[in-house]
């Protein structure tokens, strides 16, 4: 089979063009985390290669992401620093990644809820829009949004106009540029181009990125103090799963405008090797890019060749142009990762908040708010446990009781002559009978206690747990012990699992039918007796 030449063409331009996106992305990202400019181009360098190389989405840009360097800002304050232990909680996140592909965690990823992504996301862009605000009124950057609105007074009493200038300048080109030219020039690469040479040409006093080594970067040692081994062990699991589900869910941003379909898990185990290694090297960790990914795919990208061309696009600036990086202001990054921070923010969402649930509005909000206020991973577990409630009420409140009598029965009615209703109840589950719904049923035992038989429709169960089954099973005995007989019909499914949590001990195989005529016949011989 021969190679396309238009493919490699379309390959070869998207690759580069989203190197040039990535490029002021990955340094921005690199100042914010407080690695430095050269960790984020040396993150996007050995992510951005590896994650095409071996991963399980053909089209997909990875690199510094705004969710990840939030974390990574953190954790570099929690170190205070230390390089060589920033480096292993790096690894050991790619490490984890890894063996969440190898264990197949990466399906899973799809069932968090929307309403969980969504305040994780917009809680994401605000905690950037916060951090920047410092740099680009001329302070020095805060660790964390509490920190940045509590200093703010001090802050607007020192404003630094020139880096305000510049900031404002940089904000102007990135939203006020015409689309014909933003297609053509990236907006951020644009301010990087035009901001840059002015605020140096009139000699502004401001901070700068500082001086970028070039050439390839060296391994560092990795090393955690003792004391520090389960902080570690937190910070990795908490950029590994963030990475894993900021990849993922760009990749069914890729899956749905190239109509393909990714492998998750080798995904993650390609994110996984690609956060290692850069961690190894000094590079900060990264994920799946959804913005550079798109442009890639929009300007010709179709294969694996075009994430590893950008990794090329961006090693090549790095070895020859690595010097002129030092003389770009931190304002300026700071208005390029402000609107990162906007564009992360979940308009679709808000804009329809009004009519979406009140339980969907409930989880977004406190996920937004705890991770803005408290920490990332802690908000997706919260937003978890509580979507998972919320649906646990919504399906339990789905199931319906009915205790009828014999005549009240279309089916039975007709097979059992009208006798005493005293003698038989028929109770009929519709609905999922499970730990969540189970109350519904446990009192339903001194119900039953002025009846001889009592026959279970369980037909209409689509599916049973354990705990339903031992609620049933205490209502059994209750009713043993007063010498009612009882009955269940359900579909063989439900019987197997009824048998094999060993409810038989108390219920005889004998009275457990899938046919009901079976059971209506059964029922008879007890009903003769109570007649």
């Amino acid at each position: 089979m021969g190679i396309s030449i238009s493919k490699l063409k379309g390959d070869l331009f998207g690759g580069i063009t989203a190197g040039i996106v990535a490029l002021p992305l990955a340094l921005a990202f690199g100042v914010a985390s407080g690695m430095g400019a050269k960790a984020g181009l040396y993150g996007a360098i050995f992510l951005g290669f590896f994650a095409a190389l071996l991963g399980g989405t053909k089209t997909q840009i990875s690199g510094p992401t705004g969710p990840m360097t939030v974390v990574m800002a953190s954790i570099v304050t929690a170190v205070k620093g230390d390089v060589s232990s920033v480096v292993m909680i790096i690894m050991l996140a790619g490490i984890f990644q890894i063996i969440f592909g190898i264990i197949k965690l990466g399906s899973f990823i799809r069932y968090i809820p929307y309403p969980v992504v969504s305040g994780f996301m917009s809680g994401i862009g605000i905690i950037i829009i916060i951090l920047q605000i410092n740099p680009a009124l001329g302070s020095p950057i805060k660790g964390s949004p509490i920190l940045t609105i509590a200093s703010l007074g001090s802050t607007l009493s020192n404003i630094n106009l020139q880096a305000l200038f510049v900031f404002i300048i940089t904000l102007l080109i990135l939203y006020l540029t015409p689309k014909k030219i933003g297609k053509i020039i990236p907006t951020p690469l644009l301010a990087l181009i035009i901001v840059t040479p002015i605020a140096n040409i009139l000699n502004f006093d401001i901070q700068k990125i500082g001086n970028i080594p070039q050439g390839v970067p060296s391994p560092i040692i990795p090393s955690i103090n003792l004391h520090m081994i389960s902080i570690a062990f937190t910070f990795s699991l908490s950029l590994a799963i963030l990475g894993a589900i900021d990849s993922l869910l760009t990749s069914l941003v890729a899956d749905s405008i190239t109509r393909t379909k990714h492998d998750p898990n080798r995904e993650l185990i390609g994110q996984g090797v690609g956060n290692a290694l850069a961690g190894l090297f000094g590079g900060i960790p990264g994920a799946g890019a959804t913005m550079r990914t798109v442009i890639n795919v929009k300007t010709g990208g179709n294969s694996r060749l075009s994430g590893i061309i950008h990794a090329i696009f961006l090693f090549i600036v790095l070895i020859g142009a690595g010097k002129y990086a030092s003389y770009i202001p931190m304002a300026l990054l700071s208005g390029i990762l402000i609107k990162v921070g906007v564009d992360i923010i979940d308009y679709k969402f808000l804009k329809l908040i009004k009519f979406a649930p009140k339980h969907d509005v409930f989880v977004m909000a406190i996920v937004f708010f705890l991770t803005v206020l408290v920490d990332l991973i802690v908000a997706v577990g919260v937003g978890l446990v509580l979507a998972s409630i919320l649906l646990t009420y919504r399906m339990a409140q789905q199931m319906n009781i009915d205790i009828l009598n014999p005549q009240q029965d279309q089916v039975i009615s007709g097979e059992i002559e009208t006798i005493g209703e005293k003698c038989m109840r028929i109770i009929r589950i519709d609905g999922p009978f499970f730990f969540g719904s189970m109350t519904k049923v446990v009192n339903l035992g001194n119900e039953l206690l002025d009846t001889k038989v009592v026959l279970f429709d369980c037909s209409k169960i689509p599916f049973i747990d354990s705990s339903a089954v031992f609620a049933l099973e205490d209502i059994f005995l209750t009713l043993n012990d007063k010498g009612i007989k009882v009955l269940i019909y359900a579909d063989n499914k439900i019987i197997d699992t009824i048998k094999n949590l060993g409810i038989t001990n108390i219920i005889p195989h004998q009275h457990l039918f899938n046919d009901l005529q079976k059971g209506v016949d059964h029922a008879k011989k007890h009903i003769k007796e109570c007649k």
